[in-house]
């Protein structure tokens, strides 16, 4: 590497590490969010770090970065420690996509989980006699979906400890103002003319989410994830953010709007027609919340 590519590298990791401006860090999974909170910012800076593009400015009055997570919870704990690493980060706000788990929920509603879970952190178990069998001296916290038996995570804390933790919480106080925008705010409901829901999308403040790193479009396996973690919605990215928030002690909140049913609807999966609708749903209701919030 060039001489000059070097100090420039190092220039630009420097400023970012010295801003001492408080922000909002607004993540989204695809492209459609990310470009719908753009349409918003104001006095927009770019800043790239190891081929991920982070957009500081202001969002609603609010001071905010704005960045895309990447697909996957490999990519958004990566992506989450990185701007916690290099801006002074106040709180986590994410908006998203997602398979819909709930039955009584629809197409383009949003969700606000109160906590969430890594439902793939696992043992795959062997078959003994026609029968999934785990070891003895192990125990655990739920009920197994064929081979794959759900456990918690190890996380490392304070002093050398380790805790076990399967859930974790959503910020009370922004799920508060979260409720207060869910009272007010009204959805889009169609993505192109004569192309409409067959009921309008409304925000759902509570509830459990589980995220894992399969895009799961199955009604079998949607139907043991409702039954055995209470799960509203599966996506791919919020319960790394939501513990890499928990490790670094920030407040953490996710947005996720149903783009398709994780296998429960009729025919073909629903994501490619109304990932758009769900998106700008998600969207709305961030920008919505960020201007509900206290000044920084």
């Amino acid at each position: 590497m060039k001489l000059t590519s070097v100090l420039l590298a190092l220039t630009m990791s420097t400023a970012a590490y010295a801003e001492e401006t408080s922000r909002i860090a607004i993540m989204s999974a695809f492209e459609p969010e990310w470009i719908e909170l753009q349409k918003k910012l104001e006095e927009r800076k770019e800043i790239e770090m190891n081929g991920t593009t982070f957009l500081t400015g202001k969002l609603e009055g609010k001071d905010v970065v704005l960045f895309l997570s990447g697909v996957s919870m490999v990519n958004a704990a990566m992506t989450t420690q990185m701007a916690l690493d290099h801006f002074k980060i106040d709180s986590i706000v994410f908006s998203g996509i997602a398979g819909g788990v709930d039955p009584s929920l629809n197409i383009g509603d949003v969700i606000v989980p109160d906590q969430w879970a890594q439902y793939l952190e696992a043992r795959y178990a062997r078959e003994v006699d026609g029968e999934f069998a785990i070891p003895s001296y192990l125990k655990m916290p739920f009920p197994n979906y064929g081979m794959i038996f759900p456990r918690e995570v190890k996380v490392n804390r304070s002093g050398g400890e380790i805790e076990k933790k399967f859930w974790f919480k959503t910020d009370p106080e922004l799920l508060e103002t979260a409720k207060t925008v869910a009272a007010e705010i009204r959805l889009e409901d169609c993505v192109a003319e004569n192309n409409c829901l067959t009921k309008l999308p409304v925000v759902h403040v509570g509830g459990n989410g589980v995220s894992g790193t399969v895009f799961v479009d199955n009604a079998d396996f949607r139907k043991y994830s409702f039954e055995t973690f209470e799960a509203s919605v599966l996506d791919m990215e919020s319960a790394a953010v939501a513990q890499v928030a928990d490790t670094n002690g920030v407040p953490f909140i996710a947005f996720r709007s149903l783009s398709d049913l994780a296998g429960g609807g009729e025919g073909e999966n629903e994501m490619g027609t109304f990932m758009d609708l769900a998106s700008a749903n998600s969207a709305a209701v961030v920008s919505a919340f960020i201007a509900a919030l206290p000044e920084n």
